[in-house]
């Protein structure tokens, strides 16, 4: 059953700003051109954002990023969002709410980076810098983050029910070696701060450079596997390999890693199988994800052969 999400529109947005906000009520409220799954953002005049979080169970994730962006903010080589006000649920709107600095970039995507090794190298140095901010007493993997930085195990009868689902339509019998592998490893490293959702849909480039990273409201502190999936959301062949080597990642991590890309890899093909929400790019990226995943799994275990 698909989600129930709420539709925002501008016009809500606007009397949010002019009942809680008035300093503000004079700046246009234009919705933006790509807009994530959790939240609904609006740029508030040309310096702003307003986010508002479209279901119930993304809504902890307000008051998190409020709390610790700007603990993050000094140690990390790139700008990430200022919060700057924190609005109140009303009887129109039922979520708290935030406004947020804007931060001019472009979504990563093929056109705007021309040098894929680059970037490789760019993201690792933001994660290993996001790894050596101070965790004090940061929140640790739970719903808020949807489980990000915790254990795989979670989402295990979810995974093998996609497996189940696919049997015929993908080399599941691979797949599942893929998740238990990934079940076996265990995080015995000190729990470090994860983004939660390092996605091409949260990096901002300027001049085919990195520039900024946005959404942290998956952030948790835990086990950084689950942000190593960009190695095959975005890199493949030698820009894959440059990320591994500079974030540095034990074998262990990067199995783990696998099994998170190979989770929401496997739920994608799944879902656009289906009759709702059916998208033929997205199900050709998650195959193309899925079999990349499979076809590593493969050679790695043909070598130790």
């Amino acid at each position: 059953m698909a989600e129930e999400r709420l539709i925002i529109h501008p016009s809500l947005v606007r009397q949010l700003i002019n009942a809680q906000f008035p300093q503000w009520s004079d700046l246009s409220i234009k919705p933006v051109q790509w807009n994530g799954w959790d939240n609904t953002t609006f740029r508030l005049g040309n310096r702003m954002k307003v986010r508002l979080p479209t279901a119930a169970r993304y809504a902890a994730q307000v008051e998190k990023e409020r709390r610790w962006l700007p603990h993050f903010a000094g140690f990390l080589p790139v700008r990430i969002p200022v919060p700057l006000a924190l609005g109140a649920p009303t009887d129109k709107y039922p979520f708290p709410w935030s406004v947020c600095s804007w931060i001019e970039g472009d979504l990563v995507s093929e056109t705007n980076v021309l040098d894929l090794d680059r970037l490789a190298t760019e993201l690792a140095q933001f994660l290993t810098a996001l790894y050596h901010v101070p965790t004090v007493s940061g929140p640790g993997p739970g719903p808020h983050s949807f489980f990000r930085g915790g254990s795989l195990r979670v989402y295990d009868s979810e995974t093998r029910e996609c497996l189940a689902r696919l049997k015929g339509k993908l080399d599941v019998v691979t797949a599942a070696s893929v998740w238990e592998t990934a079940l076996l490893s265990r995080y015995e490293a000190p729990a470090v701060w994860v983004h939660g959702d390092f996605a091409p849909t949260n990096l901002l480039v300027a001049n085919g450079s990195l520039s900024a990273v946005i959404d942290f409201g998956c952030c948790a502190v835990g086990d950084p596997a689950c942000d190593l999936v960009i190695a095959w959301t975005l890199f493949e062949g030698q820009s894959r390999e440059m990320f591994r080597s500079a974030i540095a990642a034990d074998q262990g991590t990067w199995a783990r890693a696998r099994g998170w890309a190979l989770w929401k890899a496997l739920i994608q093909v799944v879902k656009q199988e289906g009759p709702i929400d059916k998208n033929e790019w997205i199900a050709q990226n998650a195959r193309r994800i899925a079999d990349d995943i499979l076809s590593e799994h493969k050679n790695k275990s043909l070598a130790h052969l």
